[in-house]
């Protein structure tokens, strides 16, 4: 997966709670089985309408945030099923980082684990960015992954919290594959000594 160590983005705030992964991505858009192609489905039930059109009243439609690479959003995003294609769907529509004040546990692990970083402020830090993003044309916010802050050119500054493994991961761009493959030279060399009928 792609390193994250710090990234600078167009903020979009989608103020709201409990976004669950079946809103991120609706379940009849599960069928590939590949990581790819799931972003135009991001959040379907609600940037479309019945007949298939753009809902301009949706936040991702306005054009003001077509290349949003940073999401605010409420509390306990990607609560309800497990399905890991939901950070699939935010980081192939170009999400890079997610920052809320809480998310649901496995959302989180799964987000990690695909490159997608999940930053937890306080509701009033995420109240503050949602105000900024939804009042400041083009406002951008940088999440330090080195650091642990997210920060803006204003003056805004926040530090966050994420356990030190997964900051390892993320930071070296180590999924559970690359993670293994560090010890791809002490594998072979097992392999090579074990006894083979």
């Amino acid at each position: 997966m792609d390193a994250f160590r710090k990234h600078t983005g167009l903020a979009v705030p989608l103020d709201r709670p409990n976004v669950d992964t079946d809103q991120i991505i609706p379940k009849q858009f599960l069928k590939r089985v590949e990581r790819t192609g799931f972003g135009q489905f991001l959040f379907y039930d609600w940037r479309f309408v019945g007949d298939g059109q753009l809902d301009p009243s949706f936040i991702l439609n306005d054009s003001r945030y077509r290349s949003a690479s940073i999401l605010i959003a409420g509390k306990n995003f990607g609560c309800g099923s497990s399905r890991e294609h939901a950070p699939w769907a935010l980081a192939d529509f170009g999400f890079r980082a997610i920052i809320a004040p809480s998310f649901a546990d496995i959302f989180a692990n799964n987000c990690m684990k695909n490159g997608l970083l999940p930053v937890v402020l306080t509701e009033a830090e995420v109240s503050e960015l949602m105000r900024r993003a939804s009042e400041t044309q083009g406002y951008q916010v940088t999440v330090d992954l080195e650091h642990k802050t997210v920060t803006d050119a204003p003056g805004f500054s926040a530090s966050f919290d994420i356990g030190e493994f997964q900051r390892y991961c993320l930071l070296e761009g180590l999924d559970d594959i690359g993670l293994t493959l560090k010890y791809e030279a002490e594998i072979a060399a097992y392999e090579n000594k074990r006894y083979v009928l």
